[in-house]
């Protein structure tokens, strides 16, 4: 066992025994090597071993932690959606949901918007200014239709974070994630055909099911780590189900990263019935374990995973850049791609190329990952002070949205419709099914403005909830 494993294993067996509790300050990388006689960089290896295992967290400035636990120790229930596929409703309400800005509203809970007042922006909004002031012409043109090579050479990095070898020659640019969805719906399947999906699940996804005039069949789904294989495997037994469209690591909306044998496990099984798989990475890339988790794309042999992602949750959505590495159907995808947007605006891309390969995009991820780490934990005090005896919240490991389901009396929509008229907008749980279910849920977003304004819109729901 090499040196760096051994003091893992004795910090584990510390924590694990109760030696260091949640929330306590780990001894020193220098202290732990003067005690023990081994290098700095020995230390460091076995922390980042532990941080793996999230067991330990780092802290800029601060040192290694012991990581605090749910508060609520209360996760939601394993969805029980119903068992054959089914036409995805529901657009009016997403649409008015969408088209809601809220402009007199103090607090909007409703969005998956990430922070995009961060100082750690500013590189890149000073390069895309320097780009559209000296080369506007290149923002005039038609680009390539996969997308500017520069820009997909750094995506190759990312993607090799999360386990993938690809070459940039594998991917294509889209105007977002929504659109890196779309595209790879209509690649994989007809209309009629059944994708299975996640229940909850993002609106967007099965919107873009609806768009298609696809089925949508949704497999019961633990909160604390995905997609039910063995339901999956009974779907797949009783319907002939074309693709498996998930989101395994931080997940939307419960905020869960699918372990590593269970994402493998996944693809196994999509490969033994020949299925595709599409892969919504948009948050892996704000996951708070570090390294970030692994894709299933990383388990992929054959082609069959087709690999979404975007800026939008990382950067801000108005750039509008996402991205797919889509295996063996990278024609047809770029064919889809053509006919439907043709390209995508080419300074955007140019300007994120450059923020990561300057080293800015891994500085901004570091300091988004410990701003909304906090922000998630100060969220589930609120809803423990604030909401009804008996309300279950998910317990997310990245990103900036949870899930709360509500006791069984409590009706969202109506919660919804009264805290709009309080400043107050939230995102109903009946959006997130194909059929609208969860109607006694919500999902929140712990990042809209500062803290005390998110408490004073918990408070207000918490009332509300008092008076129905």
């Amino acid at each position: 066992m090499t040196l760096y494993a051994q003091l893992a294993d004795r910090l584990r067996e510390h924590i694990q025994l109760g030696v260091f509790h949640a929330g306590d300050k780990l001894p020193s990388v220098r202290q732990l090597a003067n005690e023990h006689g081994v290098s700095i960089s020995t230390v460091q290896e076995a922390y980042r071993q532990l941080e793996m295992e999230q067991l330990v967290e780092a802290r800029p400035k601060s040192g290694y932690f012991v990581p605090q636990k749910n508060p609520l120790a209360t996760m939601p229930r394993v969805s029980r959606p119903p068992q054959r596929p089914l036409d995805v409703s529901l657009w009016e309400d997403v649409l008015s949901m969408l088209l809601n800005q809220g402009n007199d509203a103090f607090c909007q809970f409703q969005h998956a918007m990430p922070d995009m007042e961060a100082s750690t922006l500013k590189p890149l909004l000073k390069t895309l200014y320097e780009l559209n002031k000296n080369r506007p012409f290149d923002g005039m043109v038609y680009g390539d239709v996969q997308g500017d090579y520069s820009l997909r050479e750094q995506l190759t990095r990312l993607a090799a974070a999360s386990g993938c070898q690809v070459h940039p020659n594998e991917i294509v640019i889209t105007s977002g994630c929504q659109e890196a969805l779309s595209v790879c719906l209509r690649t994989v399947a007809q209309a009629g055909d059944i994708i299975a999906v996640e229940s909850p699940g993002f609106y967007g996804a099965m919107q873009a099911i609806k768009a298609a005039n696809l089925k949508a069949l949704e497999i019961p789904t633990d909160p604390a780590n995905g997609m039910s294989i063995e339901a999956l495997k009974l779907a797949i037994d009783q319907w002939p189900i074309k693709a498996i469209l998930v989101t395994p690591t931080v997940n939307n909306p419960l905020g869960y990263v699918m372990p590593d044998a269970k994402k493998k496990a996944l693809y196994q099984l999509a490969r033994e019935y020949d299925i595709a798989i599409i892969e919504d990475d948009i948050y892996g890339d704000i996951a708070f374990e570090y390294p970030r988790p692994k894709s299933i794309k990383s388990y992929d042999e054959d082609g069959r995973v087709l690999l979404c992602s975007s800026f939008s949750k990382t950067l801000a959505p108005g750039f509008r850049v996402g991205w797919i590495a889509p295996g063996k159907y990278r024609s047809k995808v770029t064919h889809i791609k053509y006919v439907t947007s043709s390209m995508c605006p080419t300074l955007p891309q140019l300007a994120i190329a450059s923020f990561i390969r300057q080293g800015g995009y891994d500085k901004h991820l570091r300091n988004m990952r410990q701003k909304y780490r906090k922000a998630r934990d100060t969220m589930l005090k609120g809803i423990k002070q604030y909401f009804p005896q008996g309300t279950l919240v998910s317990y997310p490991e990245g990103g900036f949205v949870l899930w709360v389901e509500l006791p069984s009396q409590y009706d969202a929509v109506k919660l919804a419709e009264q805290a709009k008229t309080k400043g107050v907008i939230v995102a109903p749980g009946q959006l997130f099914s194909a059929t609208g279910k969860y109607r006694n849920c919500l999902r929140l977003n712990y990042n809209d403005k500062d803290n005390d304004t998110r408490m004073r819109g918990l408070k207000i729901l918490g009332e509300i909830m008092r008076a129905m």
